[in-house]
């Protein structure tokens, strides 16, 4: 049997002449059809439910087996409209008295009701869908239901107004600029908004700062030390560059102008301390964090070394160029820096090892 599904999704049918639906058999659809007609004879749910008499006239006059029927969503809800068609559909099904296995032919009056068709399908096989809109107006009807769709969409929409809508305020910005007299600074401004909006959309930044987002909540709901870290760091960096500064700034006071490698030497004397406190900060969150997960090894314990050792063969080099320490204590600082690195990674990785082989042989046991 083939069932000629009429769908009215936004229930112009119930809420216009008060029938109750869904609406089954030929001549309760055709009292229906009838007194939508009568109460808005402009409605385009009319042409759906007199199309689908003409089908089913149609093939009952060829003698095949086929019944007719409305479904009706309801004003408003997608999501509840999909859900009260499907109902209803249910509803049809289990009225047909029949043994043949059963069939639909789904009318509709646009594409916005054609999105039940897939409600529909989980019920019942389709044999075809039928859109049924006054001839005049179908490239309008399919073009405002496009445009609805396209600016029901949040990507889309983004992509299209927000331009539109920042060229739309050149004209009143220069208006408000000429008032104050600064036409120049206001269409800079807008000109300057439009650009960063496209080199933001271009460059996909608006995913990058959401990814970074949802990094940092899934950082605070996890637990992790990293971030914590990080924020002693940035702090500990910006206090490293303040005193670096200032040291500068002592060293031109007591030695007039300096050139560009003793400006860099003072800088580092003075901030090199509070930039391996960073560097530390860091590395030993990274490693709790390491530790915590089960993921951390041997060689990780290296970081805060070779943080030391670096930040030492720096501060020696920047003092010697200051004149602030001797030929020998840069000898020292250079050795002892690279001793440090050396006897650190030599140190883990033996662990490493052992600890490895300890574990074959366990497991070999």
């Amino acid at each position: 049997m083939l069932l000629v599904l009429c769908v009215d999704l936004d229930d112009d049918l119930g809420r216009k002449t008060g029938f109750s639906t869904p609406v089954i058999g030929r001549e309760p659809v055709r009292e229906a059809a009838v007194a939508l007609a009568t109460a808005d004879p402009e409605d385009s749910d009319v042409n759906v439910l007199f199309q689908g008499l003409h089908i089913y006239d149609d093939l009952d006059s060829r003698d095949e087996s086929v019944e007719v029927a409305v479904v009706t969503g309801l004003e408003g809800s997608d999501v509840k409209a999909n859900r009260k068609v499907g109902e209803e559909v249910d509803t049809v099904l289990a009225s047909l008295t029949t043994g043949e296995d059963v069939t639909a032919l789904v009318v509709t009056d646009g594409a916005q009701d054609e999105s039940v068709v897939p409600i529909i399908r989980s019920r019942v096989p389709i044999d075809g869908v039928r859109r049924v809109v006054v001839r005049q107006a179908q490239n309008l009807e399919s073009m405002y239901y496009t445009i609805k769709q396209v600016l029901a969409d949040p990507e889309t929409r983004g992509t299209i107004l927000i331009p539109i809508g920042i060229l739309l305020l050149v004209y009143p910005l220069a208006l408000l600029g000429s008032l104050f007299d600064l036409p120049g600074l206001m269409l800079g401004m807008t000109s300057a908004l439009l650009g960063l909006y496209l080199i933001s959309r271009g460059l996909g930044l608006g995913e990058h700062l959401d990814d970074s987002v949802e990094r940092l909540r899934l950082s605070l709901y996890a637990g992790r030390m990293t971030l914590i870290a990080y924020v002693v760091a940035a702090t500990l960096i910006v206090l490293g560059t303040v005193s670096g500064l200032n040291t500068l700034e002592t060293y031109q006071e007591g030695s007039g102008d300096l050139g560009p490698p003793l400006m860099l030497a003072a800088f580092v004397v003075g901030s090199i301390q509070w930039f391996a406190a960073a560097g530390i900060t860091t590395s030993l969150g990274q490693i709790t964090d390491e530790y915590i997960s089960g993921g951390l090894e041997w060689r990780y314990l290296n970081a805060p070394f070779y943080v030391v050792a670096m930040a030492v063969v720096l501060h020696a080099v920047s003092a010697f160029f200051l004149d602030e320490v001797a030929l020998a204590y840069l000898a020292t600082a250079l050795t002892g820096g690279t001793l440090l690195g050396i006897v650190s990674t030599l140190t883990f990785a033996v662990a490493e090892s052992r600890l490895s082989d300890g574990a074959h042989r366990a497991d070999s046991a």
